[in-house]
């Protein structure tokens, strides 16, 4: 059995970002419960030169509906950038789920050869749309999920590999 794109993608993009909305909620009540100023993590960082837990988690919407959009062939939303707020990371985090949904696996079709064009830095990145997958959507992706998760945990907020992958480990097979 071959695997397509919209297999490899959208699945993979809609458990992160519900990881992630997860996580979230942890941080939320861990701030709560400890008397802990929302502010403090979402303006977190692993290190100085790196972006704080809110830029994280939009850079990672970003990237999930940008894969999604460019894949498919359609604009990609825009959004703000102007959330301050656990809650408005959990909306922005559902409005990111509601677009991917409403992306259909034929929109992926033949999409692997789909020429995809990217803006870095002033310089045009030409993909094909596996090559964009692979080696720079997904990654990207996993890297921004992967900095929320651990300025969380470096925090104190309890949080384990389980909330990382999205489930329990008898949950995670498909």
């Amino acid at each position: 059995m071959s695997l397509t794109l919209y297999q490899v993608s959208i699945p993979a993009l809609e458990r992160g970002l519900h990881s992630l909305a997860a996580i979230l909620r942890k941080a939320a009540a861990h701030a709560e419960a400890k008397s802990i100023a929302a502010e403090v993590f979402l303006n977190a960082r692993l290190a100085p030169d790196m972006f704080p837990l809110l830029r994280q988690t939009q850079i990672a919407c970003d990237l999930a509906k940008g894969c999604a959009a460019r894949l498919a062939g359609v604009e990609v939303p825009s959004y703000a950038d102007d959330e301050s707020s656990f809650d408005e990371l959990q909306a922005r985090i559902a409005r990111t789920l509601d677009f991917i949904a409403n992306i259909r696996p034929e929109q992926l079709d033949g999409s692997e050869a789909r020429t995809v064009v990217l803006k870095l830095r002033g310089e045009e990145i030409r993909f094909s749309g596996l090559g964009y997958l692979r080696n720079f959507a997904l990654p990207n992706f996993y890297f921004h999920l992967t900095a929320a998760y651990a300025i969380l945990r470096h925090n104190g907020v309890e949080l384990g590999k389980p909330d990382y992958l999205g489930g329990a480990p008898g949950t995670l097979a498909e």
